[in-house]
């Protein structure tokens, strides 16, 4: 018998948008602006902007289109039908899988500083990550609810330490640190650019409370405000972080930094503190696990409720959870993390990220997209300046990260949406029939 689906509330709506952007990339962000020095700086700022353009066209979707379940799948459909919708709803999935077994490696390497053994043996490496993949999918199909109170836990656990190196960092820096604004060898205007498109990645995952919306108490209303206080309180976190670390550390160290936000920690509390930070990114990448695979199973299901995708994905457990299609996802995440691990952590992340890059990306363009197609819809109400320059500088930022994607991303990104043309096809004829 199934229960009565539970739902989550504003909080722990918040904390899944808070969890999915702040994963494990956050602890390596400042090493890799060093190159360009105290002026990546400006770009956080000029790429927070972007995000906000995105959260805005996310939001007002949400307010508009409540009960949407499937986020930018759904939004997608209703402005610009099935066969988009599909595209999107399989590029989306498939970018999720990629990004889950980039996060357990992360995961798994982060573990490696208590567990030496970890970066030496990659066979207890991939067992332990597979562990962890079916202890959290396990905690996902107990229910929404439950879900949603780690979530939150893991969250408060991640921006925890990283909020306190990022305001206390404050106090320990050298102003020394802040000159020459720009070490890059670009112009001022080239070395923001390239930050920017760099930093906008790591606000991939500002849609997702609009995923489950059936599963959110008040959606209309939930949805939109924890979309906007989750990216305000993430961008604080990374603006705090890097404006600190950069701070304390002189940019020709830094840049050579492989634990940037523990180095800072134990300039400021000794090894105690640097200990304490990597234990912060271990609850970091774990609560961006689990809030990935909520949305790894909330996808299929939304397509599948639609007939685009076989109806075994929209088939619910006892607890109001899609979880055959949350264990034929963690499967896929399974295989390809046995599939590439003898590459080395580093090489198999960088795999993972490059396949889910583009994928990840594509939703947000088809979603504003559709956004404008809406308002154009209501322009008997009157012209909507605001919202339609709000949705054209989305479409630009978004296009733009594509382009900075690179174009190897580009093209194995899609082949992966082409593939899925046959699924669709077949599904549409079975429907027929």
């Amino acid at each position: 018998m199934t229960k009565k689906k539970s739902k989550i509330g504003f909080w722990t709506t918040t904390a899944l948008v808070v969890g999915n952007m702040i994963g494990s990339g956050v602890f390596l962000t400042p090493a890799a602006l060093a190159a360009y020095g105290p002026i990546s700086i400006i770009g956080w700022i000029f790429s927070g902007f972007c995000a906000l353009s995105l959260a805005f066209v996310f939001s007002r979707l949400s307010s508009k289109l409540p009960i949407a379940h499937g986020g930018p799948y759904a939004f997608t459909r209703i402005g610009l039908g099935d066969f988009a919708g599909f595209l999107v709803a399989w590029g989306y999935w498939i970018s999720v899988w990629c990004a889950n077994a980039a996060i357990i490696v992360a995961l798994v390497s982060y573990l490696g500083y208590f567990f030496p053994i970890l970066n030496s043996d990659p066979l207890v490496a991939v067992i332990l990550g597979l562990i962890i993949l079916w202890v959290v999918t396990y905690i996902n199909t107990r229910g929404i609810k439950e879900a949603g109170f780690f979530q939150l836990i893991t969250t408060i656990l991640k921006i925890t330490p990283l909020f306190l190196v990022g305001f206390c960092g404050l106090f320990y820096i050298d102003l020394a640190n802040f000159t020459p604004l720009n070490i890059s060898g670009k112009s001022d205007l080239s070395a923001i650019t390239a930050v920017a498109a760099f930093t906008l990645f790591s606000f991939l995952g500002v849609e997702s409370a609009t995923v489950p919306s059936n599963s959110i108490e008040n959606p209309g209303r939930v949805i939109p405000r924890a979309t906007y206080l989750g990216l305000g309180i993430t961008f604080l976190v990374y603006f705090l972080g890097s404006t600190a670390i950069m701070g304390m550390i002189p940019a020709s160290e830094l840049v050579n930094s492989p634990f940037p936000y523990s180095d800072a920690a134990a300039i400021m509390w000794g090894p105690l503190g640097g200990t304490l930070v990597t234990l912060g990114a271990v609850f970091s990448t774990l609560g961006a696990l689990n809030g990935w695979i909520l949305i790894q199973g909330q996808i299929p299901s939304a397509i599948a409720a639609d007939a685009l995708f076989p109806k075994v994905f929209a088939k619910m457990n006892r607890h109001g959870v899609p979880a055959t299609g949350l264990i034929i996802s963690c499967v896929f995440v399974s295989v390809m993390m046995m599939m590439n691990y003898t590459d080395g952590l580093v090489k198999t992340y960088s795999f993972f990220i490059l396949l889910s890059t583009f994928l990840a990306l594509v939703p947000y363009l088809f979603s504003v997209a559709a956004y404008g197609i809406l308002l154009m819809q209501d322009r008997g109400k009157g012209y909507p300046y605001l919202p339609m320059i709000g949705c054209s500088m989305a479409f630009i930022f978004t296009l733009w990260a594509v382009i900075g994607s690179g174009q190897e991303s580009v093209f194995y990104g899609f082949i992966i949406l082409m593939a899925g043309i046959p699924m669709y096809i077949f599904m549409k004829t079975s429907n027929a029939k």
